[in-house]
């Protein structure tokens, strides 16, 4: 039977990343190679298995999605905060005069170039 490489990797917190690289059947799907990672077995329902939401080179892909030889599969964590309410939060404290593209002017420059 033939065999293929994927890589998973998975990140539990910010600057935490474990990486496994596991020998899988050829035809293996994505919930096949969690399952085979025992990375969220303590998180499987007797019912069905969990597989978390997963990209294939920061792609999103399918529980059901076969891999190929090579693939680097990544486990996706959901967001704590909104992308742009974080951007507001981050503009809000920094103010507007030392934000954005114009912050830093020429001397004598007009204001906006």
């Amino acid at each position: 039977m033939a065999h293929i490489e994927v890589t998973l990797v998975y990140s539990p917190a910010s600057r935490v990343v474990h990486e496994l690289v596991l020998q899988l059947p050829k035809g293996c799907n994505v919930s096949e190679a969690w399952r085979a990672s025992q990375w969220f077995s303590a998180m499987e329902n007797p019912s069905h298995s969990f597989c978390p939401e997963s990209s294939v080179w920061g792609r999103k892909v399918s529980p059901t999605q076969t891999l190929n030889d090579g693939d680097r599969l990544e486990a996706l964590r959901p967001l704590k905060v909104d992308p742009k309410e974080a951007r507001r939060q981050r503009f809000a404290q920094q103010g507007a005069r030392a934000a954005g593209l114009f912050a830093r002017r020429r001397p004598g420059a007009k204001p906006g170039y």
